[in-house]
């Protein structure tokens, strides 16, 4: 085994309990031999069997020499810090940050001697941010290596691609994959992994300096955002495959949030707000890593279990948990901050662990202070009926960091799906738990130097609902400019314009980068669209001063002007600046780059608001045809251009409303009930529904997408609002003016205090009052 400077071999038996060496090298080779007389006997068939026994022999090969290396690993070495410092298994930027590692005063993982370490020397996965075993005991190995059924498609990535992002849910096996491919292929790289965000760019320098290197970045999404990683500063790192390589993880969650429900946003808005994102995710290959196991996975698993009982545990499980997400006692943790709630269990550490949690869904990357747990957590904490004196706030931020399993998790027969939600303290159900191990390390990660990072399987728990007010409001008074910026991003990304307004305000005067054009395009999402205007033919000025009229930042400020002019309620100039940017987009950056493809669209849909559907329609083919050649047909953009010619295309009635259905059945298969373009389908049948003279029909869809729209994008959205309006129409026509009219009286109450005076949501209400019946 491969030990760090500060381990050396001599000295290591006194350290490993008074072991002679003669007799732990004496282990370690009869382990060898062995593993090898079983690669042997594998290898004497043929075919299938021939290669099955390979791929055997090679997993317990990997689980003895795992067990050697138990045995020589000195007692001293934990993978865990002592009680209080923090650095339990949740912690993916100080794992094995123990003896025998270290970072410099750049933030760099370093060797005892300050040197960035080749990739041969680092021998623990903890060293590279894998969890640690759930069960967490010092010194403690990390589990054998079983082969994934992704290594070859990663392998064969890294082959071709300077950029490979593995993609997975938390304790998938991403980090352990990643780490044991790179160490078998790049034994002599640099391994140059940052441990802070603000390391970063000594990262990108160290990588780019020598000539082989790995530059790790372990959850990617903690090196994106405001002064992150951007696509021009990987250019000067992943430029050859094989000497200088990005090799980076992300949550499943964190790359729908980055980059495919990026492109599915109905406001035309988002999809220039995560442009920078969206570059450095288009530069990556990418390698996907389920969560569960296939049959050919467990089957190696059980090939080594007989060497590791801990990979036996985690099949006893079932198979409706993966090995991997079972061995960092994932399910364990989620249980146990369930169970904590309870009456005489750990009610103020579930909330401590609930505030964390929601500080990381808002947005904020890095760890949370104690003095900002201790400001947050209260409102999470059991109502009326509970335990009246939870326990003291140290008592429960050390339980938080060192909690163990739920005394009597759920059953996990059936495995159903996890429902409903504790309004105890604000924590998610937890789905049914497998046997707890003897302790699965902390639900946080930290101390209290350097705060506190939320366990990742909690982020993605069945269940959860919205980040509450409380949370927001209070955050949003502690954190930077740059902080702010970044929890601006994601609230603009959830259809949360306002709180994105209100944080991206302050980045703004904080002079972040890019804060004054996404602050444009949220206040207009929020129903401001002449304020959006303004700035934006501002902010178009200074880049067409800056940076020419062509650039790509040039181009999308343009974008954006265009689309709030029309927002504005003047369509035809809209539609003039679209006709103008389709052109000069094709010209820069060619007919089917996605943001010329946008282009068009909006052009077609302007051209229909100004009065020519007829054209819409014409337009929106030959985008449609251009689409699907260079996009998928599942592809929201796609799906939005089939319901764009839908409207504006006259046809015979029945064969579009069958076209209506199938288009509805897409968007519920591809992007789900929720998604804004299945909102936007229903209002478009509903309003079909008015049209063709079914007025009750179309009361009662639009009453049901007022009411799911008000649930996802909030009530005083201008899309609810706008469903609102409708609904009221369709009642009018129905024969009910007193329901229209009361609902008209609430709309315009509730919307006139948020939209811009003279928004046409609000003349529309106006308008649709004075047509009623008098009384």
């Amino acid at each position: 085994m491969l030990l760090w400077r500060n381990d050396p071999v001599r000295g290591a038996a006194a350290r490993s309990g008074g072991r002679p060496a003669a007799a732990v090298i004496g282990a370690a080779v009869l382990a060898s031999a062995l593993a090898l007389a079983f690669l042997w006997a594998g290898g004497a068939g043929s075919g299938g069997a021939r290669a099955a026994g390979i791929a055997g022999g090679a997993t317990v090969l990997t689980a003895l020499l795992g067990l050697a290396a138990r045995l020589l690993r000195p007692r001293g070495t934990a993978h865990r810090g002592a009680p209080g410092s923090g650095r339990g298994p949740g912690s993916r930027s100080d794992a094995g940050r123990g003896p025998g590692s270290g970072s410099g005063a750049d933030g760099l993982l370093r060797t005892p001697g300050g040197r960035i370490p080749p990739l041969r020397r680092v021998d623990r996965p903890e060293q590279a941010g894998v969890h640690p075993a759930g069960a967490g005991r010092s010194g403690e190995p990390a589990p054998a290596y079983v082969r994934r059924d992704a290594e070859p498609r990663l392998r064969e990535a890294l082959g071709r691609s300077g950029f490979v992002l593995l993609v997975g849910e938390s304790t998938a096996g991403t980090s352990r994959l990643a780490y044991e491919v790179a160490r078998s292929l790049y034994p002599r790289h640099a391994f140059v992994r940052p441990l802070t965000r603000a390391a970063l760019p000594a990262a990108l320098r160290a990588a780019a300096r020598r000539r082989r290197s790995v530059l790790w970045l372990d959850d990617l999404d903690d090196f994106l955002g405001a002064g992150g990683l951007t696509a021009a500063m990987l250019a000067g790192v992943a430029a050859a495959p094989g000497r200088r390589i990005v090799l980076a993880t992300l949550r499943t969650q964190e790359f729908r949030r980055f980059h495919a429900r990026e492109k599915g946003r109905l406001t035309g808005s988002d999809r220039d707000a995560w442009r920078i994102q969206r570059e450095v995710l288009e530069r990556a290959e990418v390698v996907r890593l389920a969560l569960q196991w296939s049959a050919a996975e467990r089957h190696r698993a059980a090939a080594a279990q007989p060497y590791d009982p801990r990979i036996g545990e985690a099949l006893l499980a079932g198979e409706g948990f993966g090995v991997a997400e079972v061995l960092a006692a994932g399910p364990e943790r989620l249980a146990a901050w369930q169970a904590a709630g309870a009456p005489g269990a750990h009610p103020r550490g579930a909330a401590v662990v609930s505030a964390a949690v929601d500080c990381r869904r808002a947005g904020l990357r890095g760890p949370v202070g104690e003095d900002l747990l201790r400001a947050l957590h209260r409102p999470y904490l059991p109502g009326q009926g509970a335990d009246p004196l939870p326990e003291p706030f140290s008592d429960a931020l050390d339980w938080a960091v060192h909690a163990a399993p739920a005394a009597d998790p759920p059953s996990p027969a059936g495995h159903p799906a996890a429902t409903g939600h504790s309004a105890a303290a604000g924590r998610p159900a937890a789905r049914p738990a497998p046997a707890p191990a003897p302790s699965p390390g902390g639900l946080l990660a930290g101390d209290r130097a350097r705060g506190y990072t939320a366990f990742g399987y909690l982020l993605t728990a069945p269940g959860a609902e919205p980040v509450p007010d409380h949370l927001w409001r209070t955050l949003l008074t502690r954190v930077t400019a740059e902080q702010a910026y970044d929890l601006g991003l994601l609230a603009h990304q959830e259809g949360h314009p306002r709180r994105a307004a209100e944080a991206l305000t302050r980045a703004a005067l904080g002079r972040v980068p890019g804060a004054d054009f996404l602050l444009a395009l949220a206040l207009g999402d929020a129903g401001r669209p002449y304020r959006a205007a303004a700035d934006l033919t501002g902010i178009l000025r200074r880049r067409e001063d800056r940076l020419g009229p062509r650039h790509p930042d040039t181009l999308a400020a343009r974008h954006q002007l265009a689309f709030f002019t029309g927002e504005a309620g003047n369509p035809h100039a809209a539609a003039a600046r679209f006709a103008a940017l389709a052109v000069d987009a094709a010209s820069v950056l060619g007919p089917d780059h996605p943001d010329t493809l946008a282009a068009r669209h909006a052009l077609a849909h302007s051209t229909g608001e100004a009065g020519a559907p007829a054209e819409a329609a014409r337009q929106l083919a030959r985008l449609l045809t251009d689409r699907l050649r260079a996009q998928h047909p599942d592809d929201p953009p796609v799906l939005a251009t089939r319901r764009g010619l839908l409207w504006y295309r006259a046809d015979d009635p029945a064969r579009a409303a069958a076209q209506w259905a199938e288009l509805l059945a897409d968007t519920l298969r591809c992007l789900g009930p929720d998604d804004p373009h299945t909102l936007a389908v229903r209002g478009s049948r509903a309003a079909l529904a008015a049209r063709a003279g079914r007025p009750d029909e179309a009361a009662a869809a639009w009453e049901s997408v007022t009411a799911d729209r008000a649930r996802v994008m909030g009530p005083a959205h201008p899309h609810t609002v706008h469903a609102r309006l409708e609904w009221a129409r369709a009642l009018a026509g129905s024969g009910r003016p007193g329901p229209a009219c009361a609902l008209l009286t609430r709309t315009l109450g509730d919307a006139g205090t948020l939209l811009e005076p003279g928004h046409r949501h609000l003349r529309r209400a106006r308008e649709l009052l004075a047509e009623l019946p008098p009384g």
